[in-house]
């Protein structure tokens, strides 16, 4: 386990943890890959999201493997989006390109190009797309209970519809709950909407407890601040409110849920193109944050749960990411003669 970074709205990097300086721990992290890569010799390594690691933390390693482990595969796991064209195609000028046509075997995304093609949008040279593979989306496991059980110990009539809200990890979800907190004035006398709202344990103490204490007047609320099953409850609703993070959005489509996602747009635009793309293709309602509005978020709502097409058109989305990186993978370790049998084991 590496030592733990955080990115802040701006874009900086700090230690989460030790109380280090992010030189100190980067060189920390550089120094325990390079440790763990030449003492256990790896057949392969999955490096995510960045070709060179946090601020070059992996050219170390890189250069080990290219020189004494010539037999371990590397390959790179990026999600579907990684941020706007503009800012990746300029991050990207830091040698990322070099080292993926130096180092990397394989290039998988958990995406589909139909939403996102990242080989157009960041405009990767020739020498790197031809190692790209898409994987589809990652199907999330269905919960442990079914939503039969979750609405009863709810408690909820069975024409009552539950409306689930959730900002994921809650580190800047705030804003979203209180929205929607908000917004409950705009729906109609004599509703039969109840609202589940999970806070999430990231969530700043004081901001958590001015949304325990605004949900208090509305008796058809009900809050907390973390469950270990949200998938559960998740199939249990009829509708999702959330932010548009890569899980929160494959829960959605796993699900087949209709949801109006509020994407974070800071500081990284990687959620907003996500929500706006899928939007597009009918998956669910997106709204920009800057023009997050109770009212707003309420018209919404409504509309998603008054939709007459029932579920969105999920049902032939790619979600089988994760058979197929077995698939790759066993391909690249093995060898096409091995394909069917690593993938079926």
């Amino acid at each position: 386990k590496l030592p733990c970074l955080n990115r802040g709205e701006g874009g900086e990097l700090s230690a989460k943890y030790l109380g280090t300086t992010i030189d100190e721990t980067l060189k920390l992290r550089a120094n325990l890959i390079l440790s763990a890569a030449v003492s256990f010799k790896p057949d392969l390594i999955l490096v995510d999201k960045k070709p060179q690691g946090l601020r070059g933390e992996l050219e170390s390693t890189l250069n080990c493997l290219q020189t004494y482990l010539t037999q371990t595969k590397l390959v790179l796991l990026l999600r579907d989006i990684l941020d706007s064209p503009d800012t990746t195609i300029k991050e990207w000028q830091n040698g990322y390109s070099e080292a993926i046509q130096q180092f990397y075997d394989l290039v998988l995304v958990v995406g589909v190009p139909e939403v996102f093609d990242l080989r157009k949008e960041y405009q990767l040279p020739a020498s790197v797309s031809q190692k790209v593979q898409f994987c589809g989306y990652i199907r999330k496991e269905f919960g442990l209970k079914r939503c039969s059980i979750i609405r009863q110990e709810l408690q909820l009539a069975p024409k009552e519809r539950l409306v689930l809200v959730t900002p994921g990890g809650g580190e800047d979800g705030y804003r979203l709950i209180d929205t929607y907190l908000s917004g409950l004035a705009w729906l109609p006398t004599g509703h039969n909407i109840r609202s589940l709202v999970i806070c999430g344990p990231e969530m700043p103490p004081l901001q958590r407890k001015a949304l325990y204490e605004a949900a208090e007047k509305y008796p058809h609320v009900w809050i907390h601040e973390f469950t270990d099953d949200l998938m559960s409850y998740m199939d249990a609703a009829d509708t999702v409110v959330s932010m548009a993070g890569y899980n929160t959005v494959c829960e959605i489509l796993s699900l087949r849920k209709r949801a109006v996602v509020v994407p974070r747009i800071k500081p990284s635009q990687e959620q907003w193109i996500r929500a706006e793309r899928m939007a597009h293709l009918g998956l669910f309602t997106a709204i920009h944050p800057d023009h997050l509005t109770p009212q707003g978020l309420m018209y919404a709502l409504l509309e998603e749960l008054g939709s007459s097409s029932g579920h969105p058109p999920a049902s032939q989305f790619d979600l089988d990411a994760l058979p197929r990186i077995t698939q790759e993978i066993s391909t690249l370790l093995y060898g096409k003669s091995k394909l069917s049998k690593e993938a079926v084991a």
